[in-house]
């Protein structure tokens, strides 16, 4: 499994496990625990999750499916934005600790930017850091202007940048991600196959099918192709876990990288950083 090097020095796989809309639907829960015991079997031990996900449900599925080998996994939550002051953070982080069944996170982001400074989310997500709530912690959502901002106020201690980024939302890659690639923190690709819509391009169906891969596998090793990129696609499946699984030793041609890009170019002018 390649990894990706924290600035911490903390060296993680770049493909892990999104969580979002897990514990949601009751009938599903066996299956959404299967598929996350098998991505671990497979080295995909990021498991991302936020304390947004069905209002903590998602927290219990993990709690459930992994408790047994907490010690494997590298163990991603974040915050609601409003959650993200002084006062209200540790209060966030312990209920998602409680949740989770663990007694810390070993990445606790803020989930996307509200009213509250950044200087004080940074100051209160430090103060998890010494307490030994939280191993790193970094942020979700953040365009280069925020990131910018973040570093004033001295966040030089983030660890990530959460960001919607897909061969579909190729925006970032005209300044976010080479002014992240400068300051040495990586990006974590979340709906690398944009929840499965990506699937239907025909291009992409044909691309798959002449190197013999699936869609869902080519375009996540084209999000692992970058250095510095981690990419938590979900799946709810033992047999969608072995699909992601088998794009992490995918590696894709020149050839094949140019007809992505000619089927998928990035914008030609810098656009917002988008969210689902």
């Amino acid at each position: 499994m390649k990894t990706v090097t924290l600035p911490r020095g903390e060296k993680i796989p770049a493909l892990g496990q999104g969580s979002w809309m897990m514990g949601e639907r009751p009938a599903h829960r066996a299956a959404e625990i299967a598929a996350l015991r098998e991505g671990v079997e497979h080295g995909m031990t990021v498991i991302d999750t936020a304390e947004m996900y069905g209002d903590g449900a998602a927290e219990h599925v993990i709690a459930e499916a992994l408790g047994p080998v907490r010690d494997e996994i590298f163990l991603v939550s974040k915050a609601y934005p409003q959650n993200a002051s002084r006062t209200r953070l540790a209060k966030a982080c312990e209920a998602s600790l409680k949740r989770l069944g663990t007694d810390r996170l070993d990445l606790y982001l803020l989930h996307w930017r509200g009213s509250v400074p950044l200087a004080e989310t940074i100051e209160a997500m430090e103060v998890l850091r010494t307490a030994g709530k939280i191993r790193h912690w970094g942020v979700s959502n953040l365009d280069t202007d925020d990131m910018e901002e973040l570093i004033q106020a001295g966040g030089e201690g983030c660890a990530t940048d959460q960001i919607l980024y897909n061969l579909g939302r190729r925006g970032p890659e005209h300044d976010l991600l080479p002014w992240l690639e400068a300051q040495a923190i990586p990006v974590m690709a979340y709906s690398p196959v944009e929840q499965g819509r990506l699937l239907a391009n025909w291009v992409l169906a044909e691309l798959a099918k002449s190197i013999g891969a699936t869609p869902a596998q080519v375009a996540l090793a084209w999000v692992l192709h970058r250095d510095e990129v981690i990419a938590i696609p979900k799946a709810s499946t033992v047999a969608h876990v072995r699909d992601n699984a088998a794009a992490a030793n995918l590696v894709l041609s020149d050839d094949v990288i140019a007809a992505l890009d000619a089927a998928f170019p990035r914008p030609r002018q810098r656009s917002p950083l988008e969210m689902l």
